[in-house]
């Protein structure tokens, strides 16, 4: 099974991502407002229990699909014969064609990460990383400033209830992809698993999130093949390091026409220097 449009068998069981409620205001006046979704997803390989994801549930399919890929639990699409969700169960119940060899070592050894709602980090995932070899992507400063500002008009469940990150493949100065969840390791599994369903390379895309950018975003970028990561939050020093082991461009803080480069900014074309005065004003309002 080698067909390049190859899809396995799913469900297609996302939820509503935000919930009507009624909050108080500081005047004592009622208000009705919009709250993010949360929802525990049990992850089940062949009926074997994997792991626990609490998720908004809008692509669980896909979730489910890019945490076995990103965990290099699976390491082909064509590996998977179907995948169903089952809300009433808290299940993502995922089944292969043949199997999946040396779960026991695969589950051996995990480290609970920092990331929102928690991530989970194997040490499959990280033995495996220094066999990956990204390319050399320039990107011009002028494409960085179109893309933020096209960023601001798909916070869609962010602006209406607050509470979630988001996480955006990009090329150039388009979004191709942008999905919100409660933690930011959720909505970047999503993207992975759609890159796999729909046939999508990494190796000229940028990587954006609202999150921070920790060693666990640089090590799913890297499975992904995203050669830049971008994010208007800061960055971790494990983050960093692991940037600069894999040659990972790494341009955070950005926002506005404010933005800086960790690593790589020998891969950065300054062809639009910003206002000092401007970015100045941006940075301490």
């Amino acid at each position: 099974m080698s067909d390049d449009h190859y899809r396995p068998g799913m469900t297609h069981a996302g939820l509503a991502p935000t919930h009507p409620v009624t909050a108080v205001d500081e005047y004592g006046n009622p208000r009705e407002v919009s709250v993010a979704g949360e929802a525990p997803l049990t992850l089940y390989v062949d009926g074997r229990e994997i792991v626990t994801l609490m998720t908004l549930g809008t692509r669980p399919e896909a979730l489910a699909i890019g945490y076995l890929r990103n965990q290099r639990f699976i390491e082909k699409l064509e590996e998977i014969r179907d995948v169903s969700v089952d809300w009433r169960t808290e299940s993502a119940r995922v089944t292969t064609w043949n199997g999946v060899e040396g779960w026991d070592e695969k589950l051996k050894k995990r480290t609970v990460t920092t990331g929102c709602g928690q991530g989970t980090v194997f040490s499959c995932t990280l033995d495996s990383l220094y066999q990956f070899r990204l390319p050399e992507l320039p990107v011009r400063q002028s494409i960085l400033y179109r893309l933020l500002d096209n960023i601001r008009s798909h916070n869609e469940v962010y602006r209406r209830a607050g509470a979630v990150h988001a996480c955006g493949l990009c090329q150039g100065a388009d979004i191709t992809m942008f999905i919100e969840d409660v933690g930011r390791h959720n909505a970047a599994d999503a993207i992975a698993g759609s890159m796999w369903l729909e046939h999508l390379a990494g190796d000229d895309k940028i990587f954006y999130t609202t999150g921070r950018l920790t060693s666990e975003i640089v090590m799913k970028v890297t499975r992904m093949g995203i050669p830049i990561l971008l994010s208007r939050s800061g960055v971790t020093h494990m983050g960093l390091e692991l940037a600069q082991e894999l040659g990972i461009t790494m341009i955070a803080r950005a926002k506005g026409r404010h933005f800086l480069v960790y690593n790589g900014a020998d891969k950065v074309i300054f062809d639009a220097p910003a206002d000092k005065m401007q970015t100045h004003r941006q940075n301490i309002s």
